[in-house]
């Protein structure tokens, strides 16, 4: 068996990445795809690998030369790289086709070694790679029948965003058998050349040669193998996470900051949502709307904020809508001056948006991180402060204080001239028999130095609309926050959204409820781990310490990189000291379940510190 490797073209997506070199010289995690795919191959004992070279072909050659390589590399120059594509390179390879089973690859494809053995160890003697199809694929896709024989191949006028579930991605890896290149490959390729030119794609040949009786050609579909095509900046990014060492997967990971949908088979236990809402007949009105939604400016603040006082009861003048609470978070922040007192540890986006001197920590003791309001009145009462915020349930401790208390404390607040910032992104989830939230006008007037902030992306689910609000009688600090914003700091996604949620409140309220239910029994599941010791919460996380000998870190990197989940590891947050504390979120029942089975098999194997 031997190998040809496409490797002609400019790469011009990747910019001044290949000003002076191809591809598959850009390096990944600090080595070149094109070493990565030699020593891969080279492995296999292959009698020989081809590399069809163009674009400075000569660099590449150098740089092969340089390898070291057991296996014999003979090379194929394409001098009109910048005219053709890549059927033209394969069309100058096609004598060596016929000598030999050959795997065919692309010079831009990443990939574990699990994947080309996915082709050498089937016995079937010509196979095509694919994978499902998922958002981030482009290229070349098919449909399959159920014996894996490719049904078709799918142009961009042929694709149908609705039918992606029947949809799989060639991975650009192929298996040709010596018979089928010279009865079905190399023919149809010479004709398809004459016919067409050289300025086309080799999977062209392969969509004719479907469309005969017998094209000898299967499928055979990757699973849990990791593979990634590398086209633009975007793309390395994402697969210098997906082949980062363990460790480093886990800081490149933590620095997306979420848009984990980029990788679809990840479980996310790290962000924080409501996993039961929105109800699946507000997302169809949604999608009714798309295109109106899409193509049409939202309102200015003004109307957004009249939308979000009725859906909460309150006045346009009360209250200022966001970008997320974030976007409020930092206005508010700017505004209020003088110092700052808030519990430790705690979500970190308060304290960072104030220079470290103005912040007056009450660092939270104990082994549960709970605290009372009378513990933040004793502490703060000889405190020199101008601000105290609350984060009530706090995160990522859970900490919820009763509602009759965040007033006696707001009280306190308001005979002392302090302003009262309660942050109640995470007090629907509370389970109570009455209300919870201060977000009422007689609540607001009576408390004149009271702000109430609220992610509206977190208890109803919409993260990725991004939605907050802010609410407070102190009408002229409302106002300066909303000059403080962009006029349209909102889309007409997060402006429909708010639009129409006050018709399912009854669903959202339903949800809560089926949410209480599913969060008992994760919590009982979690407390049933030996090496798990579970915090009481009222949030949709829930704090637990690791006992054991094994650390926080080392298990949310084994959580990750061996069974594709993302948890908190909270050992550097401030306030734990280094402590070995994770934070683990609230999801669906079946989600929970697959965590709770990984931490039971993980942790009685435990090793005693990071060293080992």
């Amino acid at each position: 068996m031997q190998a040809i490797i496409l490797a002609a073209g400019m790469g011009k997506r990747l910019k001044e990445l290949t000003n002076n070199s191809t591809k598959c010289m850009v390096k990944v995690n600090g080595e070149t795809m094109a070493e990565r795919t030699l020593r891969s191959l080279d492995k296999l004992k292959l009698e020989r690998i081809v590399v069809v070279v163009g674009y400075e072909g000569q660099k590449l050659i150098d740089y092969i030369n340089e390898l070291g390589l057991s296996t014999r590399i003979e090379y194929v120059n394409n001098d009109i790289y910048d005219k053709t594509n890549n059927i033209y390179s394969l069309y100058l390879a096609k004598d060596y086709l016929v000598q030999d089973d050959t795997l065919l690859l692309e010079s831009d494809i990443v990939f574990d070694d699990a994947v080309i053995r996915k082709l050498v160890d089937n016995p079937y003697p010509s196979l095509t790679l694919v994978a499902k199809f998922e958002s981030w694929m482009d290229g070349t896709v098919v449909t399959l029948d159920e014996d894996n024989n490719i049904s078709s191949f799918l142009g961009k006028k042929e694709f149908d965003f609705h039918n992606i579930d029947s949809y799989y991605k060639t991975v650009n890896l192929y298996k040709f058998s010596k018979e089928f290149s010279v009865t079905h490959y190399v023919p149809f390729l010479e004709a398809y050349c004459k016919a067409l030119g050289n300025n086309e794609y080799y999977e062209q040949v392969l969509k004719v040669i479907t469309l005969l009786d017998k094209p000898d050609i299967k499928a055979v579909c990757l699973e849990d193998e990791v593979w990634y095509e590398i086209d633009d900046e975007q793309d390395l990014s994402i697969a210098e996470i997906l082949f980062a060492s363990r460790a480093e997967k886990l800081e490149k990971m933590q620095k997306c900051f979420g848009g984990y949908w980029r990788f679809p088979k990840l479980l996310d236990f790290c962000y924080l949502v409501n996993p039961f809402y929105p109800n699946k007949k507000l997302i169809s009105e949604m999608h009714a709307n798309f295109t109106r939604l899409l193509t049409q400016y939202p309102s200015g603040m003004s109307v957004n904020s009249l939308t979000a006082a009725k859906n909460f009861g309150l006045k346009e003048q009360e209250v200022v809508v966001g970008n997320g609470a974030a976007e409020l978070i930092k206005s508010l922040m700017e505004k209020l001056s003088g110092n700052l007192g808030i519990a430790f540890p705690t979500f970190q986006e308060y304290p960072n948006r104030k220079p470290q001197d103005k912040v007056i920590p009450f660092f939270v003791e104990n082994d549960n991180y709970s605290y009372t309001a009378e513990d933040l009145m004793n502490f703060y009462e000889d405190k020199d402060i101008q601000v105290l915020t609350l984060i009530n349930p706090d995160n990522p401790s859970g900490n919820y204080i009763e509602k009759e208390d965040v007033l006696r404390l707001a009280e306190w607040c308001n005979g002392r001239g302090v302003t009262f910032i309660v942050d109640e992104s995470f007090v629907d989830f509370a389970e109570r028999d009455g209300s919870t939230t201060l977000l009422t006008r007689e609540i607001l007037n009576s408390n004149p130095k009271l702000i109430v902030v609220k992610s509206i992306s977190k208890s109803y689910g919409v993260p990725g609309i991004r939605l907050g609000i802010a609410a407070s009688a102190d009408k002229d600090l409302i106002e300066a926050v909303k000059k403080d914003v962009s006029i349209w700091n909102i889309n007409s996604f997060g402006e429909f959204f708010l639009q129409i949620q006050e018709k399912y409140q009854k669903d959202y309220v339903n949800a809560l409820k089926k949410f209480y239910d599913v969060r008992r029994e994760y919590i009982r599941d979690l407390e049933g781990i030996d090496k798990i010791r579970v915090i009481p919460s009222q949030a949709n996380y829930v704090l637990c310490e690791v006992l054991g000998g094994m650390s926080s870190r080392m298990l949310t990197e084994i959580l990750l990189n061996d069974y594709n989940i993302l948890i908190k590891d909270l050992s550097t947050k401030k306030g734990f000291n280094g402590k070995n504390y994770i934070r683990l979120a609230v999801r669906t029942d079946e989600d929970n379940k697959k965590l709770v089975n990984a931490l039971e098999s993980i942790l009685p194997c435990g090793v005693a510190d990071d060293d080992e």
